[in-house]
């Protein structure tokens, strides 16, 4: 028989205790019993995947007892409370508490199956999502922090972790607001250099008679004003990752220099005779189609081939229209909690015109619109949403895929995360509920307080 997971069951009665046990056995559940609440805690170290199901009534320390000390030790362990004395009152007063169920004696046994069956789920997400976080955590895995679920991003976050455990240098291709230093981060945070600096530098974002000085650092008196000496990015970037976003702005000149530390991967502050080694990773980002600018003159071809290890193109948000939602009720919640608010219900009707939107400035326009969503601008977020001319409409199955993930995160956070009173709000069965939760990528813990 097919096992569905390990219940301790905790009940003082041998003879019910033993009746309970091969009632579970019988339907395929693995039991360890025992006849105190005390030895229960002692086996929970031993059963992390187990649920507890336990009486009420018992000497030295009782069922409700027994669900404190639980919850102490991990808050999200379900725990079927069974009583053969109980009332309306305990009822309520268990589910107060945090127990998962609570049953009155007699039950039929396969209310006592189900129950445990649909507890052992609830368990199985939680540790599941417990061990993701855990991984995160451990790795300060960058790559889960780029959000969405569209097939193009999750062939992304495999890319990355592919690419960081190596040295290469990464060229990033993608339109303005798609979001080149996100994953640039995240490349970093994923490599063995995440323990180092991370150092960006706009191209495009200082004056050129600036930019070799910041780059390259320069030693005391290299100038009028060098009253000392000065360590540039590249060098502050030893061991670590230099990100130089907008490259193709970079001028002729920059350009000859830097392909010299990417080569030698040493570097020569300005009045200075001594080089200096480097131990760096480059991550360059562009806008643009930089082999074409290459191909054109626009730009050094051997700088580009150099910067041209491995490209990676990031798709516009237009592209992935699935990840629209996700990617707002992000926005939206973290600028509720930077403005000190709620965020308004996400209505059908403003879905839809986000869905249908094209896009134009990608991510960042969609985190702005978020913004103004959440200062209750909504004439200001219609007006950013006027479609594109020649935008393509969101499939069907997008948009009801999109409606759907709404409505149960929308539901989900009403409820703090209590999958019972989401299953009850939706009129859902709890494994179809748990169903579509996984395949949207939703899960209660980011809902409970």
């Amino acid at each position: 028989m097919q096992q569905h997971g390990t219940i301790i069951l905790a009940e003082d009665d041998r003879g019910v205790r033993l009746a309970t046990r091969q009632t579970l056995e019988l339907e395929g559940f693995a039991v360890r019993d025992v006849d105190s609440g005390k030895d229960a805690l002692a086996l929970l170290p031993h059963c992390p995947e187990a649920i507890l199901v336990s009486d009420v009534k018992m000497p030295g320390m009782d069922g409700f007892e027994l669900l404190r000390a639980v919850r102490r030790l991990d808050e999200d362990l379900p725990v079927v409370l069974i009583t053969g004395h109980g009332d309306v009152a305990m009822a309520v007063h268990a589910i107060k508490a945090g127990a998962y169920d609570f049953l009155e004696k007699p039950f039929l046994n396969e209310i006592l199956a189900s129950t445990a069956r649909r507890a052992l789920e609830r368990r199985h997400m939680v540790l599941e999502n417990r061990s993701r976080r855990s991984r995160m955590e451990e790795h300060d895995d960058g790559a889960e922090r780029l959000l969405g679920n569209s097939p193009a991003m999750e062939r992304l976050r495999a890319t990355l972790a592919k690419l960081a455990p190596t040295p290469v240098d990464v060229l990033i291709q993608g339109e303005t607001g798609s979001g080149k230093e996100v994953v640039a981060r995240s490349l970093h945070r994923l490599s063995d250099r995440r323990d180092r600096p991370f150092v960006a530098l706009n191209c495009g974002g200082l004056p050129d008679n600036l930019v070799e000085s910041e780059l390259f650092g320069h030693s005391q008196g290299a100038f009028t004003g060098a009253v000392k000496a000065r360590t540039g990015r590249i060098k502050y970037a030893d061991k670590g990752t230099l990100f130089l976003d907008e490259i193709e702005s970079m001028s002729p000149v920059l350009q000859v220099k830097l392909l010299r530390v990417l080569q030698e991967r040493s570097v020569l502050p300005l009045g200075s005779n001594r080089e200096e080694p480097v131990d760096i990773r480059v991550v360059a980002a562009t806008k643009v189609d930089l082999g074409r600018l290459a191909a054109s003159g626009q730009f050094r071809e051997d700088l580009y081939w150099r910067l041209n290890v491995v490209t990676l193109v990031l798709p516009s948000l237009c592209e992935r229209l699935e990840d629209v939602p996700l990617l707002f009720q992000h926005f939206a919640c973290a600028a509720a909690a930077a403005f000190g608010c709620h965020p308004p219900e996400l209505l059908p009707e403003t879905l839809q015109e986000l869905m249908n939107h094209r896009w134009p400035g990608n991510v960042r326009e969609l985190r702005h619109a978020a913004e103004r969503f959440v200062l209750g601008m909504e004439p200001g977020l219609c007006r950013s949403l006027e479609p594109v001319g020649g935008a393509r409409p969101a499939s069907l199955e997008t948009r009801v895929a999109a409606f759907e993930r709404c409505l149960i995160e929308r539901e989900l956070a009403h409820n703090r995360g209590n999958l019972k009173a989401t299953m009850e709000s939706l009129d859902l069965p709890r494994k179809t509920l748990t169903d579509k939760m996984r395949r949207h990528g939703l899960s209660r813990d980011n809902y409970v307080d």
